[in-house]
């Protein structure tokens, strides 16, 4: 949800500098900016916190071999590298000739699926992706400010 505000001014970003008043003409060249525009996005946070808006909600945080954030190189090629969730299932769907949305949204969710079982392979559970980078998702607890204090129910 954190990206879609993201990508909503991206998009019109785009729009404005193309001149774009059809949303069919210019979606390659739409798609790529996106591309670029989100793998900066991922890059930026995780080089410089290790986390990016939604791992620091979800206290997660992305480290290197040495255990701090990782260098935007370590950081561009994981994102590459990540969409390998992706780009086998949609390779499949291109070159098969599968139409339809029931048709692409299964063959994702069956890449999806074995993607992230392809991680039990790894004999330390991880995704191939962080095993290629060394990188590694670790759980960062709340900062002791950021908790929480409990109040009655009814006040």
């Amino acid at each position: 949800m954190l990206l879609f505000g993201v990508v909503m001014v991206a998009g019109l970003t785009y729009a404005l500098i193309t001149q774009q008043r059809h949303a069919l003409v210019g979606s390659d060249g739409l798609k790529l900016f996106l591309f670029v525009v989100l793998g900066l996005y991922f890059i930026y946070f995780w080089s410089r916190t290790g986390q990016t808006l939604a791992m620091l909600t979800w206290h997660m945080t992305l480290v290197g071999p040495d255990a701090r954030p990782v260098k935007k190189g370590r950081a561009a090629v994981r994102d590459l590298l990540c969409w390998l969730w992706f780009l086998p299932a949609l390779a499949v769907v291109h070159y098969s000739g599968l139409k339809g949305g029931g048709a692409v949204s299964g063959a994702l969710l069956a890449g999806v699926l074995a993607y992230a079982g392809l991680a039990l392979l790894h004999p330390q559970r991880q995704f191939w992706h962080d095993a290629i980078c060394q990188t590694r998702l670790l759980s960062t607890p709340p900062h002791p400010t950021q908790r929480r204090k409990k109040r009655p129910f009814f006040s």
